[in-house]
Order: C-alpha cells, then structure tokens, then sequence
C-alpha cells in the first residue's frame, strides 16, 4: 500500500477501533505512544506522521487487532509498530493520556517531554527529501521545555542515558538549534 500520511483525525480513528476490539474481546491493551504519533496526535505540532510507533501489551493481541484496523480503515499493515523498543531507555518517564477517547479497551500513555526530547536526540536523524527527521521534533521540545544550553540539554540526555552522553555532532546540531529557539 502506498504512503499515507496518518494525520491526528487518522491515528484516532485507528486507536479508537483499535480499542473498540479489544473491548469486544474482553481485553484491555495497555499502549504505550512513541515519536511521531505523540507529536501529531498530542502536541499538535506535526500534521502527520508515517506511523505510529508504540509498545502495546499484550503484544498477541494487539498485533492482530492491528492488522484487523489496517484492513477496516486501509491503513498500511506497519501503521502500527514496536520498532521503537530498540531505542528506549531502561529509565522511561511517562504519564498516562486521561480521558476514555479512546474507549475502555485501551490505556495509553506518553513520555514526558524530557524523556521523549532524549528518545529523539539518541535518534537526532536529519531531514532528508521526503523525510522530516528529527530536527524539528527536538527544536519542539527546546523550546516547549525551555531549555538555553546545550548543558542543560545533556542533563536531561543523561538522566534517562547515564553515560553515553551526547556525540560531537549532537552536540552541534542542539547548539544549532538552540540558536534557533532563541531568535524571537
């Protein structure tokens, strides 16, 4: 199936038939939102996204109901993936998204912005044509955390990636960014 876009009215619609099955199966799926879909469908600051990144337990469950949605809203049949987990801390920070929007067979939550700007600065892909990269989500999150250094900017990296700390080029792209942020 071609490329399209999951906008903020798409990635519900998705979780809430997503929950809707599970009710009916007398299930409760405890999902976990990641990347591109909390900046789309929770923040706002993205139109879309290409996926929706997320840890869904239980796994079995989920990953049927999932293809059963793709099929039902023709959606892409990896609309809904864990890939994220490669990249996750063993100190995750999230909080869970209140509200039944979703429905009573899901139960979702987010990172909090200091443990998503670290997910997306281990990452720190740039943009490429047809590709957005990570710029613009850490530029986001400066911002929205108002952060003014790249000191700072590390702190919050180390608290949920003790000892890796951040590359020279990490480092550069957030000193460039912070520039950015900082021009009115």
């Amino acid at each position: 199936m071609p490329y399209s876009p999951l906008t903020k009215n798409r990635i519900f619609r998705a979780l809430r038939r997503l929950g809707e099955l599970a009710q009916a199966e007398g299930v409760t799926l405890e999902v976990s939102l990641y990347g591109g879909a909390v900046f789309t469908l929770v923040y706002g600051s993205r139109d879309s996204t290409r996926d929706v990144d997320a840890l869904v337990r239980p796994a079995e469950a989920a990953n049927r109901l999932a293809v059963q949605v793709a099929k039902e809203l023709e959606l892409p049949d990896d609309w809904l993936n864990d890939n994220v987990r490669l990249f996750l801390s063993g100190r995750e920070a999230k909080r869970r998204l209140e509200g039944d929007e979703f429905g009573p067979g899901l139960r979702v939550s987010i990172p909090t912005a200091a443990y998503l700007l670290a997910l997306k600065l281990r990452a720190c892909r740039p943009p490429l044509p047809g590709y957005v990269g990570d710029y613009d989500d850490i530029r986001f999150l400066l911002r929205k955390m108002e952060l003014r250094s790249v000191h700072e900017v590390e702190a919050v990296f180390e608290r949920f990636f003790p000892g890796d700390g951040l590359s020279v080029d990490q480092r550069d792209v957030v000193g460039q960014l912070l520039k950015e942020v900082a021009k009115p």
